[in-house]
């Protein structure tokens, strides 16, 4: 391959202005830059280019996009395991100690548009599954500075949502069909014992609110987070945080004992409870006592509860 020179890179006129359409193929031809991949550092340019496509990253994961911060959230390479600050990533961070533009352009193959040229104003951790369907691992978000593009209003559905979101805690009906899964693996089918945990929470919601009891949810958006929290119910004048799982094993219970201290963080409720489709066996209501959470499970037309301080009277 033949090297290209400082003043060669340099000489190299950046010509194409936010909005511009160009086919990728005569953009690598011109300014250099792997053809394919969403982070193409130029050896004949000083330029870093990005691609993103935010419609086919959403079913993955990847929110790719404008945020109410005014900035714009690009998630870094790597499709299976952690992904590392090498390589196209290092190239996002390290662009202004190498003298490079960072390019961002929509789209990631064939005709493609420049949105602009932007600064990397930091970066932070998210969780995102790996390509295929695999295990969830830790993703690089970049946030990216504008300067030659005003900020545009979110678009993606997370980034809606965090615009609407005013303060770190907000109530949301029990029906709202919000859940944590939905913000971090999007495309993947419920499973079968998240279908049960969603019918469990709405028939205990119809039994409670026919006592007069009026119940939600809530979303939590921890500090320097950008994947919300969701909590399965809470009944205010019981000041009763339950999450809810569709079975009663040990590991489920242990799941839930820890989603319940980590929810009540910031909803502060007196009481945690777990709502199960049947009796847990006495060691694992030991171990939920162990913890001072308490155990939920229908028992015919009613409920029943391993502290029975916490529920309506018959």
């Amino acid at each position: 391959m033949t090297e290209v020179s400082s003043a060669e890179r340099e000489a190299i006129e950046w010509d194409l202005a936010p909005g511009d359409v160009i086919e990728r193929k005569q953009l690598h031809a011109k300014y250099g830059g792997r053809t394919q991949g969403g982070i193409g550092p130029s050896a004949k340019s000083p330029n870093v280019m990005i691609f993103t496509d935010p419609i086919a990253g959403e079913k993955h994961g990847y929110y790719d996009g404008w945020m109410p911060d005014g900035l714009f959230h690009y998630s870094g390479e790597g499709q299976f395991g952690d992904q590392r600050m090498l390589s196209g990533n290092a190239s996002i961070l390290n662009h202004e100690a190498e003298q490079r533009a960072l390019r961002v352009f929509q789209g990631a193959r064939g005709h493609v548009t420049y949105l602009g040229r932007f600064a990397a104003a930091g970066w932070y951790e998210a969780d995102a599954p790996e390509t295929g369907g695999g295990p969830l691992r830790k993703v690089i978000v970049f946030k990216l500075r504008p300067l030659d593009t005003p900020a545009q209003r979110p678009g993606t559905k997370l980034g809606r949502l965090l615009a609407e979101q005013q303060e770190p805690v907000t109530e949301i009906d029990i029906e709202r069909l919000e859940t944590e899964k939905m913000f971090v693996d999007p495309d993947r089918e419920p499973y079968e014992a998240e279908r049960r945990e969603s019918k469990l929470v709405l028939g205990f919601s119809a039994y409670l609110r026919g006592k007069g009891h009026q119940v939600h949810r809530h979303r939590i958006l921890p500090r320097g987070e950008t994947r919300p929290l969701l909590t399965d119910l809470y009944v205010p004048d019981l000041d009763l945080l339950i999450e809810a799982k569709g079975s009663v094993t040990r590991e489920n219970l242990r799941m839930a004992l820890g989603q319940l201290l980590d929810y009540n963080r910031f909803v502060r409720a007196k009481y945690l409870a777990i709502l199960v489709p049947s009796k847990p066996r006495k060691d694992l209501l030991e171990l939920a006592d162990t913890a001072r959470q308490a155990v939920i499970w229908p028992e015919g037309d009613d409920y029943k509860c391993s502290d029975a301080r916490l529920l309506p009277e018959g």
